[in-house]
């Protein structure tokens, strides 16, 4: 009688990633910690203790675990097949938060249920990483095969992100934006990213130098019209592969700045924006020709790129002016360095780097900190909680902590590169925009490199909602890894 071998499933023990699962335990334990260093007053009661807020986030880490552990007993299939209703069922309680949740703060993002605060925002995430999963996943989708599917997609990242601007929650919005990562992973053209970038940095650009002249123009005009130039050229050289259009501008916008050189040397100034126009319009007139010989789009491309560009530029300061709120232009321009405001909206920051620079190299010790036991730093405990690590533990406190995140990013990216479907690689790959965004936006303000736009510190700021939405988000992951293995075909 031959002896017959019965597959049996794996256990879900031995497939689980235990790696992610010992850093998340060890970034929301040192959280706690945090919690309790940023909120100790000298008389204060246990870290434990309900009536600290470190105590109420161990009950929310406590409650976390419990949600985790469920999660992981989901049938993985579960999570693609009601991704759609999931999402559906989010976006419902987004409408109805901008009804029913009162205005706190001039935000109104929060369902209030008795003692309990809950901003429906970081439920958003995972439902909308989940409905982005499953329209990658579907049969012989693919992104760039017709226009439609980038709308499909698009479509699903910003209906959450309008939702929770009406709620006035700016921060919570932006996270969003950074799925256009994912997009770019799963194919889309660079060309699309270079854009958002570019529009970033053209803004940047012309808000902080907007009043230096030069050649008769804002210096941030000057930038960004040089900065075109150069790219236009990289793009005609690299994109179009075209050596010869290429090397004759090379050539024109060298003689052309030459000849400005010489002229202002003997006295003759011409205006900035003169030249740059010239320069660039001639430029795009050139390549045109060349396009319409030649019947090839890529040159069509570069120049909307440019032309793009510049009405952008052109449009910065009156967005800026016209459209953003009083609150959002100081906000940038303390960012930026344009103003100070220490007594106003640059306070928070200031005091930030007070303490962060204060800890030095090894830091003052633990529940030493004077900025953080005099209160100097408001919400400490939430948004800048950064700023307790670097005072109390010093710069090599800090790398250990960011260090920690890095080491949880590199297995984000070993689990999603080791999917066997697209549903499970594209979902990871929301997780891993999500961490890093909030990651840099969030170091990035408490250092005064980014606007303060209230963006907690993924496990370590207090608050229950963020920590269960990146609970969700996380073991979802975990549960969809686990399945390669658990059991086999």
């Amino acid at each position: 009688m031959e002896s017959q071998s019965i597959d049996k499933p794996i256990s879900l023990f031995r497939t689980i990633d235990w790696v992610t699962i010992t850093l998340y335990v060890l970034l929301v334990s040192a959280g706690v910690i945090s919690i309790y260093a940023a909120s100790y007053d000298f008389d204060n009661a246990s870290i434990f203790s309900l009536s600290e807020f470190s105590g109420k986030q161990a009950l929310w880490i406590g409650l976390s675990l419990i949600l985790g552990i469920i999660i992981l007993q989901i049938d993985y299939r579960i999570f693609e097949t009601y991704a759609y209703p999931v999402y559906i069922g989010v976006i419902l309680l987004l409408i109805a938060t901008i009804f029913l949740a009162p205005d706190i703060k001039g935000s109104r993002s929060w369902l209030v249920f008795g003692p309990v605060s809950l901003q429906p925002a970081e439920f958003g995430k995972f439902a909308t990483a989940l409905a982005l999963a499953k329209l990658f996943s579907g049969y012989n989708f693919s992104l760039n095969a017709k226009i439609s599917n980038y709308f499909r997609a698009l479509i699903i990242i910003f209906l959450p992100i309008s939702l929770i601007l009406m709620q006035k929650e700016t921060g919570s919005a932006l996270v969003y934006i950074s799925l256009i990562f994912v997009l770019y992973r799963e194919g889309m053209s660079g060309l699309v990213l270079l854009s958002v970038l570019s529009a970033i940095s053209w803004f940047v650009v012309t808000v902080k130098y907007a009043t230096p002249i030069v050649m008769g123009i804002p210096l941030g005009q000057a930038i960004v019209l040089a900065a075109l130039m150069v790219i236009f050229l990289i793009m005609i050289f690299l994109y179009c592969k075209n050596p010869v259009l290429g090397r004759n501008l090379t050539l024109a916008y060298g003689a052309s700045a030459l000849i400005i050189w010489g002229l202002s040397a003997l006295g003759i100034n011409i205006p900035g924006m003169v030249y740059f126009m010239v320069m660039l319009g001639g430029g795009i007139i050139y390549t045109a020709v060349v396009m319409f010989r030649h019947h090839i789009g890529k040159y069509l491309v570069s120049i909307g790129f440019v032309v793009s560009s510049v009405i952008f530029m052109f449009s910065v300061n009156y967005v800026f002016t016209n459209v953003l709120g009083n609150h959002q232009q100081m906000r940038i321009k303390v960012a930026l360095g344009i103003e100070d405001n220490l007594k106003g909206a640059g306070y928070n920051v200031n005091q930030s780097k007070i303490a962060i620079g204060s800890g030095g190299v090894t830091g003052k010790g633990f529940l030493n900190g004077t900025q953080t036991k005099l209160k100097y730093v408001p919400e400490q405990h939430t948004d800048f909680i950064f700023c307790t690590i670097g005072e109390e533990h010093g710069f090599i406190g800090s790398v250990i902590v960011l260090l920690l995140f890095l080491a949880l990013i590199l297995r984000l990216v070993h689990i999603a590169e080791r999917q066997h479907t697209i549903f499970g690689r594209v979902y990871a790959y929301c997780v891993l925009s999500y961490l890093i965004f909030h990651l840099c936006i969030n170091i990035g303000m408490v250092i005064g490199l980014c606007p303060v736009i209230g963006i907690p510190l993924p496990f370590f700021s207090y608050g229950g909602s963020a920590l269960w939405g990146f609970t969700i988000l996380l073991f979802i992951l975990l549960r969809i890894d686990a399945a390669r293995l658990q059991t086999r075909d």
